[in-house]
């Protein structure tokens, strides 16, 4: 099938972090990947995303100022044509370099917050970071550049929902990402302690829904997690519809996780051009379309607006990437979110992101 047209490419830099979400999207057994592709390697890959119709790069991670080159990456991006929007903890001394990514042609920043509070906000992030945070968020809006911020809500934070946009306020935010947890990366081990409470969910909800009645900025994005929901999304626009993700090592996949899918080959961009690696990957093509679909995603009328949801969720979930997402109540294995649904009454003790080629097992 013909491939479609890619309209955001999503280049990780490196797995490298500072702090130790426990809810970090990167791969578990993907840390220990290192950043095989030099600036002039992601230039090239910036060159080729424009000739695809790319038109937005989100430089992320891991933090990409862990790389020393970001500027000259920044750069490369802009010589494509591509408006760059750079992922950022805004840790350490990543706020020193705001002026000079921002002259290499930077056009806006995504900052992540732990919390709203200090104590809890290092204490989820495994670091002190909170106030480096506050005074980087300052500094982007300083330098007349865009910020967005973003907040995984989860059991731990969901409460401060109010108070988190009271600080996206003072600190004159754009939008502000209520991402509620989705269970991928280390969010998936550390299920049990993240899972947040129906009722929870509900007043975080009602306080949104106030807040935006109370004024139009900053935008506020919230959507329910999978595990609370009865109808999937669709994962980064569908797989292999929309979005293009490139690895540290090079490996070009659909969405963050596909890599850990057993049985799916994906080409790299050190071997292959860009644009082979997302039109013919046999990976690349496993779930493009309705030909792998089963019942009830066949036939069902929002087939093409969630393209079967989650196929990684599915995975990890039932053990087959090509089942209906447990997310749709219509799947035949709904019953297996459902009974994931209730938080234990004591939490559970948090598995920190880290650095490691032998990841922990999986405790939830």
């Amino acid at each position: 099938m013909t491939a479609p047209r890619p309209y955001n490419l999503v280049a990780e830099l490196t797995y490298r972090c500072p702090l130790r979400c426990p809810y970090c999207s990167n791969p578990v057994d993907g840390l220990g990947e290192r950043d095989a592709l030099s600036a002039d390697d992601w230039s090239r890959v910036f060159g080729e995303a424009a000739e695809l119709g790319v038109l937005h790069v989100g430089l992320t991670g891991g933090e990409p100022a862990a790389r020393a080159d970001l500027e000259s990456i920044v750069a490369g991006a802009a010589a494509a044509g591509l408006y760059s929007h750079l992922v950022t903890a805004g840790a350490g001394r990543a706020i020193e370099r705001l002026a000079g990514l921002q002259r290499a042609g930077l056009r806006s920043v995504q900052l992540s917050l732990q919390d709203s509070r200090e104590e809890t906000a290092d204490r989820i992030a495994g670091t002190r970071s909170f106030a480096d945070k506050l005074a980087f968020a300052r500094h982007v809006r300083e330098l007349g550049l865009p910020l967005v911020l973003n907040c995984v809500l989860h059991r731990e934070n969901l409460a401060r929902v109010p108070e988190l946009v009271a600080l996206a306020r003072e600190l004159d935010a754009e939008r502000l990402e209520l991402a509620n947890v989705q269970f991928h990366g280390w969010a998936r081990l550390n299920r049990a302690a993240l899972m947040p409470e129906r009722e929870a969910l509900a007043a975080a909800a009602e306080q949104v829904r106030r807040a935006r009645r109370e004024s139009a900025r900053p935008e506020l994005v919230f959507v329910l997690p999978d595990h609370h929901a009865d109808r999937p999304k669709p994962c980064m626009g569908g797989w292999g519809r929309k979005t293009i993700v490139v690895t540290p090592g090079g490996r070009v996949q659909p969405c963050h996780e596909a890599g850990t899918l057993p049985g799916l080959e994906f080409w790299n961009v050190k071997e292959r051009g860009l644009a082979a690696c997302w039109e013919r990957a046999p990976g690349m093509n496993a779930f493009r379309g309705e030909a792998w679909m089963p019942e009830p995603c066949r036939s069902c009328d929002r087939r093409e607006q969630d393209f079967g949801g989650c196929r990684c969720q599915a995975f990890h979930l039932t053990g087959d990437a090509a089942k209906t997402d447990p997310a749709c109540a219509l799947a035949p294995d709904h019953a297996r979110i459902e009974g994931l649904r209730t938080p234990p009454p004591t939490g559970a003790e948090w598995v920190y992101r880290e650095l490691r080629r032998d990841p922990p097992r999986n405790r939830a």
